[in-house]
């Protein structure tokens, strides 16, 4: 790898968001491509930190301080990419069902699946199923991703899966699932497509859905 792509991704590891910047602004003066800077720079440095994630190596705040520095980091390239033409893998549209309020999971879900290179779409928290069916048409999305954190509202996944699979769009999207109470089992029982029990899983499997 490029000196200069393995010091972007080193950076971002380490969630040194001005640093970062620089470095990558650097690359771009450099005359190395936006899509190779963001596939080998960034992207490659997220990848490792959603592995450590996963190997438990890494905790949530140093997920959330990596993605704050892609974040920024991706505000020079941005531009850059548009010009390109360059293509997201996917495309998600991520929240929480109705009447759960919980974030930090589908937050953590969401960083990921940016990290993978997928536009994630974030509807927030308490979000009814036809709002998810809007999203997903609005955004001509690949994934609708539910999270729910609490046994109570668990039963609005089976409202988003219906109401989906009633709809136009019930070809054209994968349902997927998540959060502390959530099993496979359910996911089945549900008629959802995926299950997965963390971040790092859940945006391998976005990833996987993308580009099969």
């Amino acid at each position: 790898m490029n000196e200069k792509l393995a010091e972007i991704s080193s950076l971002l590891q380490a969630g040194k968001a001005g640093k970062c910047k620089k470095a990558v602004k650097a690359a771009v003066e450099e005359g190395i491509p936006a899509q190779t800077i963001l596939d080998e720079g960034l992207l490659s440095g997220m990848n490792i930190i959603g592995a450590k994630f996963k190997a438990n190596e890494v905790f949530v705040p140093e997920v959330l301080v990596a993605a704050r520095c892609m974040n920024k980091s991706l505000d020079i390239l941005k531009p850059l990419l548009m010009q390109g033409g360059a293509e997201p893998v996917g495309t998600v549209v991520i929240g929480t069902v109705k009447g759960d309020l919980h974030d930090i999971g589908k937050n953590l879900v969401g960083i990921m699946m940016q990290g993978k290179g997928l536009t994630v779409i974030d509807l927030g928290v308490d979000v009814p199923a036809e709002r998810f069916v809007e999203a997903a048409k609005e955004n001509n999305a690949d994934i609708v991703a539910c999270s729910a954190l609490l046994t109570t509202t668990m039963g609005e996944m089976q409202g988003v899966v219906d109401t989906i699979k009633k709809s136009d769009i019930a070809d054209k999207v994968k349902i997927m699932i998540g959060g502390a109470p959530i099993t496979p089992e359910f996911c089945v029982e549900i008629g959802a497509d995926k299950y997965t029990a963390d971040g790092a899983e859940a945006a391998e499997a976005a990833y996987e859905i993308c580009v099969a």
